[in-house]
């Protein structure tokens, strides 16, 4: 069975698809290159689980979308105070490659913009390899893939780099910078031309949203004292001065890039990763932007939405009789947002039931999110497109009507009538 959740990625690439305003960046030829129509989406699940829709097979370098990271391995080389005495933690309210120099200190404000970016990558250690083959090598533990280097881009970025040279010159001159400006800035460049997916960045992402946790492979990456200081300093600084809008209208703690992409982490649930080419004027993508605006209202992903749910909401599995019937019962609980009703997707697409008969039992949901709402309802019409006949124990109407296109009829049960029958023919429970 084709996933619903998909499908719903799908709308979203279709209803953003007359955002066609902004521009492609001048100052980099290849980026200036890019088809300004592309556009890719995707999510994991702090599970692991990875959906993406559009152009995410497309390849492009993270750009700005490394500082988090990057931050995050120089914290955990030098440790919160080593780190601090270089890098603040403030808004600055300027666009990203201003210098924003704390007076006196010299300090950049935050690790967001490009000096405080440099001044992190120096932090990155490099007694044993350059400090970009170590972040190189964190970002394919990240994705799960080998990430590379565009060497063709990072020497287009190098050659025309005066301005980062520049900046890693007067952190020098302040005593902020432990190694070769000239060096630190080509590494620095060289980390921001790797090459990623919109797949790749939504697993980063997700490891951020996880603890520090890499979901698929259970490998910890960053301490979560390390990944609730970073995730901080994005949802402040992420969107450099377009953070205020950012953080009313979307939610999330993110980071967006030059070549199109931004990352958004909604912490415990899931990290969200969107491309399309055309930027606004503080250089984020304008269609990223719109589908990111979608996700969070459809979604329920913002950071003060009242009674965020849980991140799991599938309590067991069980194959019983029903009325005489061998059936499959998917029993649900407490508030459901994505992470919870996809926890649902995923074990019917990945294990679809052995009988022809499937109950949802939504007897234990308290509440759901439209999305959640939607997306069981669609997976319910799909089973019964299967040909299977499909049982909803749901007296407070929690899913809508259920519209198949085979025109047959979801059968409503009572958890009353549900319990009767268990209790008349119990059966075995597989989760």
């Amino acid at each position: 069975m084709h996933s619903t959740i998909l499908d719903y990625l799908d709308e979203i690439i279709a209803e953003t698809s007359h955002v066609d305003s902004g521009s492609l960046p001048e100052g980099i030829p290849e980026l200036a290159a890019a088809d300004p129509d592309r556009a890719a989406v995707a999510l994991c699940t702090v599970n692991g689980t990875v959906y993406a829709s559009g152009d995410a097979e497309d390849r492009f370098s993270i750009q700005s979308m490394s500082k988090p990271f990057a931050y995050a391995l120089a914290i955990e080389d030098r440790g919160f105070d080593a780190v601090l005495e270089r890098i603040g933690v403030e808004p600055s309210g300027e666009a990203f490659d201003e210098l924003s120099l704390e007076p006196g200190s010299g300090r950049p404000a935050n690790p967001m913009i490009n000096a405080g970016a440099i001044a992190a990558h120096a932090l990155v250690r490099s007694d044993e390899a350059p400090a970009v083959d170590r972040l190189l090598a964190l970002f394919s533990r990240l994705a799960q893939r080998p990430i590379e280097v565009d060497e063709s881009l990072a020497a287009s970025e190098i050659a025309d780099g005066e301005r980062d040279r520049d900046i890693a010159r007067l952190l020098r001159a302040a005593d902020l910078l432990p190694r070769d400006p000239s060096t630190v800035a080509e590494g620095y460049v060289r980390q921001c031309s790797a090459v990623v997916t919109v797949r790749d960045l939504a697993l980063m992402a997700s490891t951020l949203a996880n603890g520090g946790v890499q979901p698929d492979t259970g490998e910890r990456l960053f301490s979560r004292r390390t990944t609730k200081h970073v995730l901080s300093v994005m949802a402040s600084c992420g969107m450099y001065d377009a953070a205020g809008d950012w953080l009313t209208s979307v939610g999330i703690p993110a980071k967006s890039g030059v070549s199109g992409g931004i990352i958004g982490v909604l912490p415990g649930q899931i990290g969200v990763a969107v491309r399309s080419p055309r930027l606004d004027p503080h250089g984020h993508s304008v269609r990223g932007i719109a589908m990111m605006e979608h996700l969070s209202d459809d979604l329920g992903l913002h950071l003060m939405e009242v009674g965020r749910p849980a991140r799991s909401s599938l309590r067991e599995t069980r194959r019983v009789s029903v009325e005489g019937r061998p059936a499959t019962v998917y029993t649900l609980q407490g508030d459901l947002g994505l992470s919870g009703v996809e926890s649902l997707v995923h074990e019917i697409v990945d294990r679809p039931p052995r009988t022809d008969t499937v109950v949802l039992d939504m007897s234990r949901v308290t509440g759901a999110l439209p999305i959640a709402r939607r997306t069981t309802a669609e997976t319910a019409a799909k089973l019964v497109d299967e040909g299977r006949e499909v049982v909803l124990v749901d007296a407070e109407e929690t899913v809508p009507e259920v519209r198949a296109e085979r025109g047959r009829a979801v059968e409503r049960w009572t958890s009353e009538r549900l319990e009767q029958s268990l209790l008349r023919d119990p059966g075995e429970s597989t989760g």
